[in-house]
């Protein structure tokens, strides 16, 4: 379990299990969650259903207002708890000084989001339009707990507006990444992304912004 608390996939350690419904128990809760993630970056909030997780989890629908009142509290737990230590993201961001934030930036973010399959930027993503918590996450979580500090730290001016143009380019790389599935931005590795998209968000966290207000 994650420092804000969120439910872990099992590790690989894990014997198979025989196929057919899982008993009631953590184990439950857990393929609720890792499948409801899956769901929601399918379809969004409005696109996924009770019957459609429960399917994916391999448990009996009834499980879902067993262990989280319905899909609200699952969707919750699934997709609005960041499935990431902030702090860890903020160190690993500021890590070398601020000439290194941008390529810092790029690693820290692709490499999280790439070892969740894209699953909880696109479930976050395709749940905005039709959740309003789930737009206040990406706001309140990427912009101001962690691009705003991460602006702050930089030491430049006008932190706030450095912030927002980061996180123009970070939604924009994620979106074209894991919801467009672009190519070849979506199969690149992360080190032919890092020089690519690094100098740009060094400019705005360090540059010259000109004559932008």
């Amino acid at each position: 379990m994650l420092h804000d608390g969120t439910v872990t996939a099992a590790n690989d350690s894990t014997p198979t299990r025989r196929r057919g419904r899982r008993p009631a128990g953590e184990d439950t809760r857990t393929a609720l969650v890792e499948a409801a993630r899956a769901v929601f970056a399918e379809s969004g909030f409005d696109g996924a259903t009770v019957r459609a997780i429960a399917a994916r989890a391999g448990v009996d629908a009834a499980m879902v207002n067993h262990w989280f009142g319905g899909k609200e509290g699952l969707f919750t737990k699934a997709v609005l708890r960041v499935p990431f230590d902030i702090d860890e993201v903020l160190e690993s961001v500021t890590a070398g000084g601020p000439e290194n934030m941008g390529e810092n930036m790029v690693r820290t973010f692709v490499s999280r989001w790439d070892g969740a399959g894209g699953e909880y930027f696109v479930a976050l993503i395709r749940s905005v339009t039709s959740h309003d918590d789930a737009l206040e996450t990406l706001k309140k979580v990427l912009v101001s707990r962690i691009l705003n500090a991460v602006a702050a730290h930089a030491g430049s001016d006008r932190p706030e507006l450095r912030a927002a143009l980061c996180a123009t380019q970070m939604i924009g790389l994620g979106m074209t990444r894991y919801v467009a599935r672009l190519e070849p931005v979506a199969s690149a590795d992360i080190e032919t992304l890092v020089p690519t998209v690094a100098p740009t968000l060094q400019r705005y966290l360090t540059g010259d912004l000109g004559d932008l207000a």
